[in-house]
């Protein structure tokens, strides 16, 4: 597999980490009445967002792939 496309596919895993992101913190937020159980859902939330973030940051400025 080259480079270019293992990049790709690591920054789709990315955006499908922030995809699950978005839905545990609607779920968080607006569907779910216990307190401990909003808590870890929202902290699950936010750790997929900063890990996505971070792939993301590393993808961006790891440069262009030769070709």
């Amino acid at each position: 597999m080259s480079p270019g496309l293992m990049k790709m596919w690591i920054s789709l895993a990315s955006m499908g980490f922030m995809f699950i992101a978005i839905i545990l913190i609607y779920l968080s937020r607006f569907k779910m009445k216990n307190g401990a159980i909003k808590l870890v859902t929202a902290l699950f939330a936010y750790g997929f967002m900063v890990v996505s973030g971070i792939i993301i940051f590393l993808v961006v400025f790891s440069g262009p792939v030769p070709e």
